[in-house]
């Protein structure tokens, strides 16, 4: 009876490797892919929604550097939304950090509709 309990808790993703996988994903894009390939076999709903936030997140930062390419308006555009970004990424970061599901600042709510495929 011991040894099914113990098998129990070793099948099942602990809370901390679900915490772990989603501070990984907002370690720049190469955390995002590895988070990516880490939960796709444990599928931990803890580290999927930090990595859809980290993908929304990077896909902004893209699109702001196309942005950039604008000159004068463009580039005051991307240097202001770099820091909102930066603020995003903060913000998530620190929520991924004390186990919290909460959203990005701003922009959180659209990447949890633009996401929830994934």
């Amino acid at each position: 009876m011991e040894n099914s309990k113990s098998t129990e808790s070793i099948e099942k993703p602990t809370e901390s490797e679900g915490k772990t996988t989603a501070i990984i994903a907002y370690l720049t894009i190469v955390g995002l892919i590895i988070a990516f390939v880490l939960n796709n076999d444990k599928k931990d709903p803890f580290a999927a929604y930090h990595i859809k936030q980290s993908l929304g997140l990077a896909l902004t930062g893209l699109a702001l550097s196309v942005v950039n390419i604008i000159p004068i308006l463009g580039w005051i555009v991307s240097i202001l939304g770099f820091f909102v970004i930066i603020y995003m990424w903060i913000m998530s970061f620190l929520n991924a950090i004390n186990n919290k599901q909460k959203p990005a600042p701003i922009l959180g709510k659209k990447y949890e509709e633009w996401f929830k495929s994934l």
